[in-house]
């Protein structure tokens, strides 16, 4: 991970004057090394991304565990789809309000203890979610308030993982790594709809929240027992020590006014929102589609699909890269698969199709999916590294807002059309406006130190 890479898109003037020129900062330290001296080490780093991997699993595993237990949940508790709607969309509302405030506290003190603090608390509430359908009669209201608390907790996970990123690993190396961390949410979906359809079955749906909630205490407790106890001092994660970038309100408007910057984040939002929306709705979709499948075929093998296929994005991102291709073009490619090419095979979800057909649909859609984790999901990375966590987390949060309306929406136009193809028209649509706007605007290019000014010794 300490190897240093310089890639195209307009960055390599940007590079050669940190080789060819010492830029001083106020206190005589230079801003390279300052950059060097958050690198992870790489034999901490692969230990970091092993733990990160099963945490990102166990986060998806309690994130989809309402959605698998959803069917069973709404003919227990007399749920309409409407009703199913909002419980699942509450995780969402949520979800929106700590993604800038996760991102801001782990630029400034690292994403390591955000990340322990949030996973302990979620974990409680996992495991506590069955013991609240015994408070009383009010189960809708209460499972949909645990919903948001959910996505309050894990709301700072993945701009926690973008700061992370930003300041730990260099950019030739950023793809793989963020796709490998990603593919743990496909394990742990894939978990959620295997071993949860066995322990939903036999055990019921209570199960599969205890032992959810178990497993993701146990993993908060061994990050803080391994990796952060001990450590009591936070470590900042500027890029200079006279703080070079301040979250000030006209670093913030410079950021606003670049085209480059709204067009991630549109296509982030258009991305958010129609995987929340398969994530929430395809186990549903199936159930009543294909009332005598097997549920494990259909929750498990898409899933067991888009690991590899994450991992072999994030690998031919990364090598494009260093063969010399331009960093915004290689973004782009992977995000027209990951929106272009998904939204072929959900098209054909809308016609009369048998079991194994929708089964394969479903599988290449979210296979191609995955491979914005090599595209616009890091290009907040390329854009701000000194401000990733925070700028991650706002577009996060327009993205979880979008998830919220789409699967909300999708509730109500199940509920008056009895008809699937009308959600996943809405999902093409969405895909295509936010991937046209990308491939038109996006770009790679370092914005936000164009206005920095420093003094050059040459």
């Amino acid at each position: 991970m300490a190897d240093k890479h310089i890639s195209g898109d307009g960055r390599d003037d940007f590079d050669d004057s940190l080789l060819d020129l010492k830029v001083y900062t106020g206190n005589g330290s230079t801003e390279k090394m300052q950059e060097d001296q958050n690198l992870w080490p790489r034999p901490l780093a692969q230990k970091w991304i092993a733990m990160l991997f099963m945490g990102t699993c166990l986060l998806f595993c309690a994130r989809m565990a309402m959605p698998i237990c959803a069917v069973s949940m709404a003919a227990t508790f007399h749920w309409s789809k409407i009703d199913s709607g909002l419980v699942l969309g509450g995780f969402f509302w949520g979800y929106c309000l700590t993604q800038i405030l996760g991102g801001h506290a782990s630029d400034k003190v690292g994403g390591e203890r955000v990340l322990c603090v949030s996973a302990a608390l979620w974990s409680l509430i996992t495991a506590g979610t069955p013991l609240l359908t015994r408070l009383g009669c009010h189960t809708f209201a209460l499972m949909t308030m645990a919903r948001f608390l959910m996505g309050l907790l894990q709301g700072v996970f993945f701009p926690s993982l973008a700061s992370l990123c930003s300041q730990r690993v260099v950019e030739g190396e950023r793809g793989f790594l963020m796709s490998t961390i990603h593919s743990g949410s496909y394990l742990g979906t894939l978990l959620a709809g295997g071993l949860g359809s066995l322990m939903l079955d036999r055990y019921g749906w209570e199960s599969m929240f205890y032992s959810i909630g178990f497993l993701s205490g146990l993993w908060a407790l061994v990050v803080w027992q391994c990796f952060l106890k001990g450590d009591l001092t936070p470590k900042q994660m500027e890029t200079s020590d006279n703080s070079q970038w301040k979250m000030s309100r006209t670093r913030w408007l410079s950021l606003f006014k670049k085209q480059s910057v709204w067009a991630m984040i549109f296509a982030h939002m258009c991305m958010c929102g129609t995987s929340y929306t398969l994530l929430s709705w395809l186990p549903t979709y199936f159930k009543e589609s294909f009332p005598h499948a097997m549920g494990w075929v259909y929750n498990v093998i898409p899933w067991l699909v888009a690991i590899p296929s994450a991992l072999g994005g994030g690998y031919v991102s990364d090598f494009l890269i260093k063969k010399g291709y331009g960093v915004a073009s290689v973004r782009k490619i992977m995000q027209f698969f990951a929106m272009g090419v998904s939204s072929i095979f959900i098209m054909l979800l809308s016609g009369a199709v048998k079991f194994p057909s929708a089964v394969i649909f479903v599988s290449a859609a979210l296979s191609v999916s995955t491979f914005t984790s090599s595209g616009v999901s890091v290009n907040v990375q390329d854009l701000t590294p000194s401000c990733a966590g925070a700028l991650y987390g706002f577009m996060n949060m327009l993205g979880a807002f979008t998830g919220l309306v789409m699967v909300s929406v999708s509730g109500y136009l199940i509920d008056v059309t009895l008809s699937w193809a009308t959600v996943f028209s809405l999902i093409i649509l969405v895909n295509a406006t936010g991937l046209g706007v990308f491939l038109i605007f996006g770009d790679a290019r370092r914005v936000d130190l164009e206005d920095y000014s420093q003094v050059v010794v040459v």
